[in-house]
C-alpha cells in the first residue's frame, strides 16, 4: 500500500479510531504526512519523534501495533463481550482496518526513510520489524474474549479505586502466587474452588476470609488473582469507606465478559457505621448484587465483622437479642466463610523449616530460635516465620 493510501485510510478508521491517540501511532501519521507532502526536513524531524516514542514503547512498530489492536476498547469488542453479533457492515468495517493496521504493521525503516535524503538514509535510527498477522490474532482475541477483555482490563488484572470511585490499575501489584505460600493448603483450595466455579459460569459464593492477623488472608486472595488472571480474573481492591460505590461498579461491570472479585481488606465496621448498610444491601441480593460475573471477598480479623461494646448488650431481652443478631447478619451473608486459625508449634515450626529451605537459609539448630521469635512477636503465624526467615537469612538473627 503506497504511503499516501496507508496515510489516509488510517485517518478514516473508525473501529480501531482509539488508536490515533497512540502516542507511536500519533507520531507515524505526522511523519506520513510529512513524506507525503514531500517536506524533507519536517519529515527528517518527525522520524526521529516517531523513532524515540517507537523506542520507548519496546522499539518494534508491529509488536506496538498489535498490542495496541489488541488492547483496543472499542464498539466491536464490547459488542462480542456482550454476546452480540455485530451488523454485518460492522464486521465488514472491522475488516477493513485490521487490513489497513497490517499495512502499518508491515512498514520497514526503508519505506519511511528513502523519500527523505537518500544519502543519509543509512544512518538514520531504524527499529524492529516483526512479522504478524493483526486479522488472524484479532479474531482470536474475539474469540476469547472472556480471556483477555479489553482496554485497561487487557492490560492489567489488578484495580484499585480513586477518589472518585472510579476503576483504576494498581501500578505494582502484588505478584505472590499461591506456590508462595505455606500451609493452609485447604483454606487455599476451597478460595480457588469457589473462584474457579465463577470462571466457568456456574454458581459462585461471596467469601469471607476471618482469622487472626499473619495467617495469610490477604496473601491467598491476591495469590488466587494471580494465578487466574489468565483465566480471565480480575481483581478489584475497594477501601472500606468506599462500600457506597459497589452498587454502581456492579452496574459497570454486568456487562464485561470477564470475571471480578471486589476484594475489601480488613473489613469491620462500627454499630453506626454507614458503609454497615451499604454492604449489608449488596449482599442481600439486590438486582444489582447478582452479576454473574462478579463476587465480593473480604478479610477480617474478626468473625462477627462488627464491633460490638458490652453496653450493646444492654437493655430489654427483646432489644438485647435484635442487636446481638444484627452484629452477627452480615458475616452469615456471605455464602462462603473461610477460617485461617493460628498455626499450633508443630505446624509453625513446619512452615519455618519449608520457608528457611526455600530461602537456602542453613541454621542449626532452628527451632528454638523461631519459636522464640514468635513469643517475641504476640504468637505464631505464617507471617512471623516469613519474618523469622527474612531475618536469617539477612543475618539480623544470631544463629543458635
Amino acid at each position: 500500500m503506497e504511503l499516501a493510501g496507508l496515510e489516509a485510510r488510517l485517518h478514516a478508521l473508525a473501529i480501531f479510531r482509539g488508536l490515533l491517540a497512540n502516542p507511536v501511532m500519533e507520531a507515524l501519521l505526522l511523519h506520513l504526512s510529512n513524506v507525503v507532502d514531500g517536506r524533507n526536513w519536517d519529515a527528517l524531524k518527525s522520524y526521529g519523534e516517531f523513532i524515540a516514542r517507537l523506542y520507548r514503547a519496546g522499539g518494534d512498530l508491529a509488536r506496538c501495533i498489535r498490542q495496541a489492536a489488541e488492547e483496543d476498547d472499542n464498539v466491536y469488542i464490547r459488542a462480542v463481550g456482550r454476546g452480540e453479533t455485530p451488523p454485518e457492515y460492522m464486521a465488514r468495517c472491522l475488516e477493513a482496518e485490521l487490513e489497513t493496521l497490517q499495512a502499518a504493521a508491515s512498514l520497514t525503516p526503508e519505506d519511511l526513510t528513502l523519500p527523505l535524503l537518500k544519502k543519509h538514509a543509512a544512518l538514520l535510527p531504524r527499529f524492529g520489524v516483526t512479522q504478524t498477522d493483526l486479522a488472524a490474532l484479532y479474531r482470536r482475541r474475539l474469540e476469547n474474549v472472556g480471556r483477555y477483555g479489553w482496554g485497561v482490563y487487557a492490560r492489567h488484572h489488578m484495580f484499585c479505586l480513586d477518589g472518585g470511585g472510579r476503576i483504576v490499575p494498581v501500578g505494582h501489584p502484588d505478584g505472590v502466587a499461591p506456590e508462595d505460600l505455606v500451609g493452609y493448603e485447604r483454606e487455599r483450595g476451597l478460595a480457588l474452588a469457589n473462584v474457579r466455579a465463577l470462571l466457568s459460569g456456574g454458581p459462585a459464593a461471596n467469601m469471607l476470609l476471618t482469622g487472626d492477623a499473619g495467617t495469610g488472608k490477604s496473601s491467598t486472595v491476591k495469590a488466587v488473582g494471580n494465578a487466574l488472571k489468565e483465566e480471565g480474573l480480575r481483581l478489584v481492591e475497594v477501601r472500606r469507606d468506599q462500600l457506597r460505590h459497589i452498587p454502581a461498579l456492579l452496574d459497570e461491570l454486568s456487562e464485561n465478559p470477564l470475571k471480578f472479585i471486589l476484594f475489601i481488606d480488613d473489613l469491620s465496621f462500627r454499630k453506626d457505621d454507614d458503609n454497615y448498610s451499604a454492604l449489608k444491601a449488596v449482599l442481600e441480593g439486590s438486582v444489582s448484587a447478582r452479576s454473574g460475573n462478579v463476587i465480593l471477598c473480604a478479610t477480617s480479623n474478626r468473625r462477627h465483622i462488627v464491633k460490638e461494646k458490652f453496653s450493646d448488650r444492654e437493655g430489654d431481652d427483646v432489644h438485647r437479642n435484635d442487636a446481638m443478631q444484627e452484629t452477627v447478619s452480615l458475616s452469615d451473608r456471605f455464602g462462603l466463610h473461610i477460617t485461617f486459625q493460628r498455626p499450633g508449634k508443630s505446624e509453625y515450626l513446619a512452615i519455618v523449616r519449608t520457608l528457611a529451605r526455600r530461602r537456602g537459609v542453613d541454621c542449626q539448630p532452628l527451632d528454638a530460635p523461631a519459636e522464640r521469635f514468635a513469643l517475641e512477636r504476640g504468637g505464631r503465624s505464617p507471617r512471623a516465620a516469613q519474618q523469622f526467615v527474612d531475618s536469617l537469612a539477612a543475618g539480623g538473627l544470631q544463629k543458635g
